[in-house]
């Protein structure tokens, strides 16, 4: 009997961990882009040398969301519905991704900047509660040393400030490559050159190769309120690295994203929104 005891207690204890494990994989699953609604203005700004998109929705304090590498604005689905209902929410396609245009000029973080900088001209938007996922927080970050007369905090999610903050198998990560052939699909349906996402994905590869390539000294310099966000099960950057740019930048705040991966937007949207407004809250 003792042992019969022992073999159910075994069977539930390992039923139980394996319930808790599934659980928790959200963080392996790469969620549909949700879908946007009918922003209240949209377009294409001229911008430097290219034709940037644009969306807007809502009324407020205004938000600037910027997606990742090879993303577009669509991302943000989630994100647009909860904060639109008391907020200006922008959204946009960073050059040469989704419907904005590219350039012969070698992509580069501070010219991806100084687009988002003209396009707050453009729109004549002063300063914003800026929300950047991965190069997105990246050129936030960027932006919080060169423009912070345009923003009122950063708020960067799986961002790096060198290239030595990427996980060396992030390539060799489905999760990871799900997304890459997802943002292929969409660079097709949304692009003015549809036909050219190798060529697209290889310049970009370039960038990522050297850039950023930030010291201490310059995340010193960073004089706004700036919150860190990393998924605790991010595939792409590295936690110590995201421990790093916290003590660096002064001030700055570190929120650990649970049972999330670099997609965390995705995977847990009302988690992620309560962090944004958990930051914006000063919280």
């Amino acid at each position: 009997m003792r042992k019969i005891a022992l073999g159910i207690l075994t069977f539930f204890s390992l039923f139980l961990t394996v319930t808790i494990a599934q659980s928790g994989e959200r963080w392996a699953e790469l969620p549909a882009f949700p879908s946007m609604s009918a922003p209240k203005a949209s377009g294409m700004a001229e911008v430097n040398d290219i034709k940037m998109y644009y969306a807007e929705y809502g009324e407020g304090d205004p938000i600037l969301f910027i997606h990742g590498g090879l993303g577009n604005a669509d991302v943000w689905g989630h994100q647009v519905a909860d904060f639109a209902r008391d907020h200006l929410v922008i959204v946009a396609d960073s050059r040469g991704h989704g419907r904005s245009t590219r350039s012969q000029q070698p992509f580069g973080y501070d010219l991806m900047t100084s687009d988002y900088a003209a396009l707050l001209d453009h729109l004549k938007i002063g300063k914003v509660t800026l929300v950047g996922w991965s190069d997105g927080g990246i050129i936030g970050i960027d932006m919080a040393m060169k423009h912070p007369e345009k923003l009122t905090r950063v708020i960067a999610q799986a961002a790096n400030v060198t290239t030595d903050g990427v996980k060396s198998d992030v390539m060799s990560n489905k999760t990871f490559n799900d997304y890459i052939n997802v943002a292929g699909e969409y660079y097709k349906k949304l692009s003015p050159t549809p036909n050219e996402y190798d060529a697209f994905v290889k310049q970009i590869s370039e960038m990522w190769a050297t850039q950023p390539a930030w010291t201490a000294a310059d995340l010193g310099k960073i004089t706004i309120p700036v919150t860190l966000a990393i998924g605790d099960h991010d595939e792409a950057v590295k936690l110590d690295h995201t421990e790093m740019m916290a003590k660096e930048i002064p001030g700055a705040k570190l929120v650990i994203l649970k049972d999330a991966s670099h997609f965390a937007m995705l995977q847990d949207p009302e988690g992620y929104d309560a962090m944004i407004r958990d930051a914006m809250a000063g919280r």
